[in-house]
């Protein structure tokens, strides 16, 4: 990434981001050029170019002008626009997809129509050129006929970007395919006149069959590659599809009317009918239903909700019909955040990129050196000028660094979109990279290990009643409290449809408990010491209380008459959190548990989870200490949810948000889990190493490539036809390698 930056930019706050659309690019050496063009603007801080999107990324002084950029990218060679000023950037999420889908479809067809033009040019001029041989000279004026429309005008863009180029006093990759080209016709059409009335001599020296097919093969190369690139847009597109196109809006007189989403306004009330996905997020004003949220939960039990309850755009009403006030419409709502997160992420670049960006800025100018000296070398050396001239086309054509440059964007695309699938949010290109050599994750307890809601966990009674006795009488007492640790009482005895008796003379100690009279005799619930004020503890209840105490939960003590119960509330641990520390374990990741909470209470959820090393009684303003603290055997990752979180996700060199966590935590971290799932921290991790692997597999294979294909072509070995086959292969294997990690589940190790 070039990260220049001009000594006049200070401010941080001044710094914006603009997008730009890019066209013309065609190799990894001309996003190179690209960004030195826009680094070079006084005011940018820093330029990325994605050659998988053809789209820039630039940080600039607000005081520049975007057009200024727009006219450094033109001045380097290419095409751009704002992105914007895109007409298509006002559309709802759903009919961008729509957009996207037949726009790709569009230049698909354009590739397409022209490659099989220059099939049926360069069929019969290979069959022609192989199988008829001494031709008559009639034939060979007729393979000029076929040869120069199969090259100059199926290779048309070829020259014109290489054309532009060489306005700029640059090279690209088409520099290279139209010198290969352009030499083999020239040849060929010097040798067809200069040998006019001997077409055996003729036959011998003309080669447009050699440069049609080279046409043919990267033209088939590059319509193999926009298919595949295709495919890997299609993870945004699933994501923009869940929006609908239209919203049921409800009139003020009561009366409805469909209307695009794109003119639904905050504070509207919107019906959603059974079957209907929710447009936008918002608050359910009347009735009630169950919506399936599995696309942002992963739970596939559809959710419960009534007035006063939330839904997000795009979950599915399963049954039950309701009206909720819009919150969140167009591009705030969390679909569309989601949808802009993962495009952000598959427009970055992982640091890994730079070695390839470097090679490939001075690969063409090198390569073109490469063929000139091959073909001096053959006419000092008394081989020929004919044959230097075949081995310097393909060098000339094996050399284009289009794997180089596909290498790490195809990745880093499919990697970011099935994470996006699987509920894993990735920042940008280097979190991903930082991800995948993460040795230590610290766990905060509350919230990210536990459910972070206290729970009724134990009743242990003493005396002549039951369970279910002494749970409904505790619910009674608390049922006119809003305490948390009474609400989680009460909420036990609803769970298993007690019925809870009318409580009279209600009163509330603070700091204490609270008393009340059922069926006229007194009861009591709350701190042992009081309720011990009241009433003689029998010994067995007061070692109860102290063994569920030495266990870290909260515990209280009921009394009615003989009877007493002992009760203890805690925050109990999460469906999957022992499940997620044992994948962490297998993966080679340490975890650590860093908590507000004392060692007792902390040790207790460690040791139900699997936790080995604990940070207890650590305050909020402590924790990112704590992550520098194990920086020093490793990188970190930190997993949070809340606001006291954000400064430890920020120090580490991870930050991992869970999904129900605040807004702040989620902007700071560098993964967010949509799903309230710990088991997504092991996951993700995974997806990082494997998308890393692809993205390495992928340079290793493309730089052998072009280290042992070059000199294999520059002695003769390798015809300029196989080159271009070859070269286009390489292309295309890089893009279907990455186009794997689209089977990744990240259940396995």
């Amino acid at each position: 990434m070039n990260n220049s930056q001009p000594a006049h930019i200070h401010d941080q706050e001044q710094i914006v981001e603009t997008a730009i659309s890019i066209k013309g690019m065609t190799c990894a050496s001309c996003v190179r050029r690209v960004e030195n063009a826009l680094v070079k603007k006084g005011g940018v801080e820093s330029a990325v170019v994605n050659f998988a999107t053809h789209h820039a990324t630039v940080r600039h002084d607000i005081a520049l002008e975007k057009t200024q950029l727009l006219d450094a990218v033109e001045g380097a060679g290419y095409t751009a626009k704002l992105v914007e000023n895109d007409p298509h950037a006002g559309h709802s999420a759903s009919e961008h997809a729509e957009h996207l889908r037949v726009e790709s479809e569009g230049e698909l067809a354009k590739m397409r129509a022209n490659l099989w033009i220059s099939g049926l040019l360069t069929v019969p001029l290979v069959l022609v050129s192989m199988f008829w041989h001494p031709r008559a000279e009639w034939a060979n004026w007729g393979l000029l006929l076929l040869g120069t429309p199969a090259i100059f005008w199926c290779g048309r863009q070829f020259y014109a970007v290489a054309a532009k180029a060489l306005r700029h006093r640059n090279t690209t990759m088409d520099t290279l395919v139209a010198m290969g080209t352009g030499a083999a016709w020239i040849y060929s059409t010097y040798s067809l006149i200069a040998h006019r009335g001997h077409s055996h001599m003729q036959s011998e020296h003309i080669y447009y069959e050699t440069g049609a097919v080279i046409v043919l093969l990267v033209l088939l190369g590059r319509y193999l590659e926009a298919r595949a690139k295709s495919r890997m847009s299609d993870s945004i597109r699933k994501l923009m599809d869940l929006a609908p196109k239209e919203a049921s809006v409800v009139n003020p007189d009561g009366s409805e009317q469909k209307m695009p989403l794109t003119q639904v306004l905050q504070d509207m009330i919107i019906r959603v009918r059974p079957g209907e996905r929710v447009p936008v997020d918002g608050i359910v004003t009347e009735g009630e239903s169950f919506v399936d949220e599995s696309m942002v939960t992963g739970e596939p039990v559809p959710v419960s909700k009534k007035t006063g309850d939330s839904v997000t755009g795009g979950t599915v009403n399963d049954q039950g019909s309701f009206l909720f006030r819009a919150t969140h419409v167009g591009s705030e709502t969390m679909l569309a955040q989601i949808a802009s997160m993962v495009q952000r992420a598959q427009g970055s670049r992982a640091p890994l990129q730079g070695l390839a960006d470097k090679v490939s800025s001075v690969f063409v100018p090198t390569v073109i050196g490469i063929a000139v000296l091959t073909v001096l070398v053959y006419a000092v050396s008394g081989r020929g000028v004919e044959p230097g001239i075949l081995a310097a086309v393909a060098v000339l054509v094996i050399a284009c660094p289009c794997a180089l440059g596909l290498a790490t964007p195809t990745a880093l695309m499919v990697g970011t979109g099935r994470g996006a699938e699987l509920g894993i949010l990735v920042k940008d290109g280097e979190a991903l990279e930082r991800a995948g050599s993460i040795k230590t994750v610290l766990l905060d307890k509350t919230g990210t290990i536990t459910q972070g809601k206290p729970h009724l966990t134990d009743i242990v009674i003493s005396g002549t009643w039951g369970d279910q006795e002494a749970l409904a009488v505790a619910a009674a007492l608390e049922s006119q409290s809003e305490h948390p640790i009474a609400r989680a009482v009460v909420k036990k005895a609803k769970d298993l449809a007690l019925a809870i008796p009318q409580l009279e003379n209600f009163e509330a100690i603070r700091g204490n408990g609270v008393k009340g009279t059922l069926s006229g005799e007194m009861a009591v619930i709350g701190k042992l010491s009081w309720v011990a004020e009241l009433a003689a503890i029998p010994e067995d209840v007061r070692q109860t209380f102290e063994e569920l105490e030495s266990m870290g939960k909260t515990v209280f003590v009921l009394q009615t008459g003989v009877n007493y119960a002992v009760l203890a509330v805690s925050d109990v641990v999460g469906d999957y959190s022992a499940e997620a520390i044992r994948l962490l374990k297998q993966i080679g990741v340490e975890p650590v548990m860093v908590t507000g909470d004392n060692l007792r209470a902390a040790a207790a959820v460690a040791n139900q989870v699997g936790v080995e090393r604990v940070e207890a009684q650590v305050l909020p303003q402590d924790k990112a200490e704590f992550v520098r603290k194990y920086q020093v055997a490793g990188r970190v990752g930190m997993v949070g949810d809340g606001i006291n979180d954000a400064p430890a996700l920020a120090q580490a060199d991870l930050g991992i948000a869970m999904g129900h966590g605040t807004d702040v935590a989620m902007e700071t971290a560098g993964v967010t889990l949509l799903r309230s799932d710990l088991r997504g921290v092991a996951q993700a991790i995974r997806l990082a190493r494997a998308t890393l692997s692809t993205i390495k597999w992928n340079l290793f294979w493309a730089f052998v490539y072009n280290v042992v294909m070059i000199p294999l072509a520059a002695l003769g070995l390798l015809s300029p036809m196989l080159a271009a086959g070859a070269m286009a292969f390489s292309s295309v294997s890089v893009i279907l390698n990455s186009l794997r990690l689209r089977s990744f589940d990240g259940r396995t190790a």
